[in-house]
């Protein structure tokens, strides 16, 4: 596909990177614009006004976690879904308006990514979620910060993402194995990650794009 405008995935340290993938709008590469220390991570799209479909939306989440699991040195600061801008020029404005808060933000979420945890009552009713909001203290020691998510369902007693440095992912993933034993079939975890840190970055960019 050959278009001159640029849709945004994300803002990494200044890198040369380029690589093929399913990207949004039915891109098949993913590359980097640079503007001084900072890097847009980009592809083409024949749009600056994408729709949001379950696809794209899907990619542009894919191509972040395909980001993090290349290179695992690698901080990301992610852009929300339907960023997209005339050229390199225009992007390049945002990198040079905005790096005093995507340097601020890739310092806050440095060498950490971001996973989620949901916990259901199994048996719809029974479980006393005072006592998993207790065991859940173990994931406290091996991540940064918790954001809670909304309990949607009277079934979700637990709904959080979680920040966690690289090297702590293993004790997080042995945390949480530990905790299925502990409550066994009375509960449903549902753990995802790793993700681009969505909710440990608050990025507001108001630029002609």
């Amino acid at each position: 596909m050959s278009s001159p405008h640029l849709y945004l995935y994300g803002v990494i340290e200044s890198a040369d990177l380029r690589f093929e993938t399913d990207a949004v709008g039915g891109a098949t590469e993913v590359r980097t614009v640079s503007h001084g220390p900072l890097s847009g991570v980009v592809s083409d799209i024949e749009t600056t006004e994408p729709e949001r479909n379950d696809e794209d939306v899907e990619a542009h989440d894919e191509v972040l976690r395909e980001l993090l699991t290349r290179d695992e040195e690698l901080t990301v600061v992610p852009m929300r879904y339907g960023m997209a801008f005339k050229n390199a020029r225009t992007l390049k404005n945002l990198l040079r308006q905005a790096r005093p808060v995507l340097t601020r933000s890739l310092r806050e979420v440095e060498g950490s990514v971001e996973l989620g945890l949901k916990v259901l009552d199994a048996e719809d009713g029974d479980l006393d979620p005072e006592a998993v909001r207790s065991a859940a203290e173990r994931f406290d020691e091996v991540s940064e910060k918790y954001d809670d998510g909304d309990l949607f369902s009277d079934r979700l007693v637990l709904n959080r993402s979680y920040l966690v440095d690289r090297a702590d992912t293993d004790a997080f993933d042995e945390a949480v194995e530990s905790f299925r034993e502990e409550f066994g079939d009375d509960v449903i975890v549902q753990y995802s990650g790793p993700w681009a840190p969505y909710s440990f970055v608050d990025v507001h960019i108001g630029v002609e794009q």
